[in-house]
């Protein structure tokens, strides 16, 4: 039964159909863009957010009811979902899963509570902790996919002294499938940002015998703080080596290659937004923003990094201009995001405000003829007008200003909060970037949609793989599939000689 099923697959592939993807936890879509581009059919996705499902489903479905609405993962068996989607049979629906559950799903379960979860079906209503890899694995059940890839932080590798890629591995081979898992950095393969993750491929042992990653087209050398992150996280492997056996060393990038995008290469061509000046003239004003109105493109020339983010099939910017080239509203912050140096975080920028409010207090004092005594109430309004009021020694990463010539440092879903983490490195603008700038240095085309407000699109992208790494994922494992279709058909008695 299921050598036919994996055959009626790859006979289809054979016949020039696209590999159908299904991507679980698939936010607004990073991984399924990239994959996109790689030649897969972007089939359907599983997506608990509102506002991100949306996105997905205005992006790949025109905007679908059926693809747009919030589907709870826990709630919904794949059965349900192929019903959704009205397919006849749900294991001919997908061919590869895609996606990554929740780091939280994982947290101390350990292999014999992953392997207790396998054997009892119920084990996860007593234990919350793993609902979402037990969907994952009822999904990968019942659509049996030729194929799967898994994202994931890299503290995954040593997540409480536990090596959960090793055991989702376990979990996987069991199932029939080949895995290997690696750590790979986004500035490696042409995304404008040093974001470092763990990607775990698996295929049926019919279709492959090994895994590979893709190799770097980019080079650089990344800061300390990365190679540190991944030593922490290779903890577990250094001590148990030859527990790990389905780590992958990262394919290497070499100094011969182009050097990494940087910041500026990426955000270059659009509209700069002066934001002191706005602010001024009162064109910049609290509240939620939307995104209806377009903004043209700055003077600059595209580098060819802009011009890929203009015109990337199927969702190529609009003739009248990008839109969400919106910024925060933080009256307080202009004048010193102008004044702090490339790579300034929170202490330096603590220090920059201090000497502007004492510059103030100074021109007050001899303009008003005021004494101003520290502590007085006009001291302290001054104060607070113009210093931040986090504790330098308990948040030293809060703020950011990025460097023009070196790539970003990793956009977190913070930025559905705050922007501090990527302050424009022109001092000029003097703001934190755009949704549309931090969705270039995701890699976002100018012409993906996202939908809801600010906080919520910055949210979307913080929590997104970036689609240029992941296609070079989808190249690897198109490669991989197109292999196995190409070579000859093995008969049941060659297979059962070759046992």
């Amino acid at each position: 039964m299921r050598d036919e099923l994996i055959a009626r697959k790859l006979e289809r592939l054979r016949n020039g159909a696209k590999p159908r993807a299904l991507d679980l936890f698939a936010g607004c879509g990073g991984i399924s863009l990239g994959l996109e581009a790689a030649g897969f059919e972007i089939s359907a996705a599983v997506e608990f957010d509102a506002d991100a499902a949306r996105s997905h489903g205005l992006n790949f479905h025109g905007g679908a009811s059926a693809h747009s609405a919030p589907i709870d993962i826990t709630e919904t068996s794949p059965q349900a979902l192929s019903k959704l989607l009205s397919t006849e049979s749900v294991e001919d629906t997908f061919d590869v899963i895609v996606g990554g559950p929740p780091c939280q799903a994982f947290a101390r379960v350990g292999r014999s509570k992953l392997r207790e979860i396998e054997d009892h079906p119920d084990a996860f209503i007593h234990d919350p902790r793993a609902q979402l890899y037990k969907r994952y694995l009822e999904y990968v059940d019942a659509f049996q996919p030729l194929a799967v890839m898994i994202e994931n932080v890299p503290d995954i590798l040593n997540h409480g002294g536990q090596n959960i890629a090793e055991e989702i591995c376990e979990v996987l081979g069991d199932k029939g499938y080949i895995c290997g898992y690696t750590l790979l950095n986004a500035a490696f393969y042409g995304v404008p940002q040093m974001r470092e993750r763990m990607f775990l491929l698996a295929y049926r042992s019919e279709i492959a015998k090994c895994i590979e990653f893709p190799a770097p087209t980019h080079w650089l050398i990344l800061p300390p703080g990365y190679e540190g992150s991944r030593s922490v996280a290779l903890k577990t492997l250094n001590g148990l080596l030859s527990d790990a056996h389905c780590y992958i060393e990262p394919p290497a990038a070499t100094k011969d290659l182009p050097a990494a995008i940087t910041a500026e290469d990426a955000l270059r061509d659009l509209h700069p937004i002066y934001a002191r000046e706005l602010l001024e003239k009162g064109e910049l004003k609290r509240g939620a923003r939307r995104f209806e109105t377009p903004a043209k493109y700055g003077r600059k020339q595209p580098t060819e990094y802009g011009i890929l983010m203009r015109n990337w099939p199927g969702h190529e910017a609009p003739a009248d201009g990008v839109r969400d080239h919106v910024i925060r509203y933080l009256p307080r912050d202009y004048e010193l995001f102008s004044r702090l140096n490339p790579g300034d975080q929170y202490p330096e920028a603590y220090a920059h405000a201090v000497t502007l409010f004492e510059e103030r207090l100074k021109t007050l004092r001899a303009t008003t003829k005021e004494k101003i005594t520290e502590g007085s109430a006009r001291y302290k309004s001054l104060w607070d007008s113009i210093v931040p009021p986090y504790d330098v020694t308990k948040f030293p990463n809060k703020w950011r200003k990025m460097w023009a010539d070196k790539p970003a440092r990793t956009l977190m879903a913070h930025l559905g909060k705050d922007s501090y983490s990527h302050i424009h490195y022109d001092s000029e603008q003097a703001r934190t970037i755009s949704v549309r700038e931090a969705a270039r240095l995701q890699s976002f085309p100018d012409g993906f949609v996202f939908s809801g407000t600010m906080n919520p699109a910055f949210k979307q992208i913080g929590n997104a793989v970036p689609p240029l790494l992941a296609k070079a994922l989808g190249q690897m494992m198109i490669k991989t599939l197109q292999n196995a279709i190409s070579a000859p058909a093995i008969s049941a008695k060659e297979k059962q000689r070759a046992a």
